[in-house]
């Protein structure tokens, strides 16, 4: 079969036979790591419901669309940087060495502008169907994302904190699409991801850290000898996760009822009990443990924020 030239307004280049039409695409699809957009954009939909002034009637379906679909967009543009980025050292570890560049699938120029045509085309969705305090914290994100975490993680193991930041940011741009401002709710929306992401990445850092120390790439479990020091992070910031998660409920929120803190105590502690196990004992199943209750234990405590709103009480 003779090559096939596929344009994609000229950014995509040619791919000989032994990549077909249907793994080339799959392979953009792949680009996007739609699993880890997904939780970004359940955060940004619970965001924006909880931003929104006059629940329970919904915003405007524009908005609701625009905030989804501009946002993926963005997360999918970081993602594929992020390949481009770490193109020569994906290759040294096993959990990354089928990636689209890696296995011939895409170019890096491929990837490149694919990259950036989704983040710039998911900025411009938001900026015509939001506002433009929405419109600035995504394009933040894609920002440090792809310019400070991503290179930050060759050279300290500080990278998983700042990487926390735009992780954090998804609710605070569903709120700002929602109100149009950000305030108290906001920041806690914003603390909850941040404090939340590090025992979900530490423990998935543990499980590849031989990986990781072959690519080069400064993980904290990767650096250090023990474990000690990974297990004390990851104890700190659960329990830091489960007080802001209660935050919601003070006096100067003035619209989440005990139902929210009974549910927030214990989906909390659930959580902190199996970054307990994974902390002291540092095992491979209680880290992957770890990592599956966090990916549940998030949409929950979403569920039950924005269930409480829409629910009304009696004082």
């Amino acid at each position: 079969m003779t090559k096939a030239v596929y344009t994609f307004g000229h950014l995509v280049s040619s791919t000989s036979s032994q990549h077909p039409d249907g793994s080339r695409w799959a392979a953009f699809v792949e680009l996007g790591k739609l699993r880890l957009s997904s939780l970004a954009l359940l955060a940004v939909f619970a965001g924006l419901l909880l931003g929104s002034p006059n629940l329970p009637t919904l915003p405007p379906w524009s908005v609701i669309v625009g905030a989804l679909l501009g946002t993926a967009m963005v997360a999918i543009g970081g993602n594929a940087m992020n390949m481009w980025w770490e193109r020569d050292t994906d290759i040294f570890m096993q959990r990354t060495a089928a990636r689209p560049i890696q296995s011939g699938r895409l170019s890096p120029r491929d990837v490149f502008c694919f990259g950036m045509l989704q983040a710039s085309g998911g900025v411009v969705v938001l900026a015509c169907t939001t506002n433009l305090l929405a419109t600035l914290l995504c394009a933040a994100i894609f920002l440090l994302y792809v310019l400070v975490y991503t290179p930050l993680k060759r050279h300290n193991t500080l990278n998983t904190l700042v990487g926390a930041i735009p992780g954090a940011l998804p609710p605070v741009v569903g709120y700002a699409a929602g109100a149009g401002y950000i305030d108290g709710q906001a920041l806690v929306l914003f603390m909850i991801l941040f404090f939340w992401q590090i025992p979900h990445f530490l423990a998935i850092a543990w499980r590849y850290k031989d990986q990781y120390r072959n690519a080069g790439l400064m993980m904290l479990p990767s650096v250090e000898g023990s474990g000690l020091v990974t297990g004390k992070h990851m104890m700190t910031y659960g329990l830091c996760l489960v007080g802001v998660s209660i935050l919601p409920a003070l006096p100067a929120f003035g619209y989440y009822s005990r139902h929210y803190v009974y549910s927030a105590a214990v989906l909390g502690l659930v959580f902190l009990a199996v970054i307990f196990e994974a902390a002291v004992l540092r095992r491979p199943a209680g880290m992957r443990r770890c990592f599956l209750v966090s990916i549940i234990y998030l949409p929950l405590l979403f569920v039950a924020m924005v269930s409480d709103r829409l629910t009304p009480h009696v004082a």
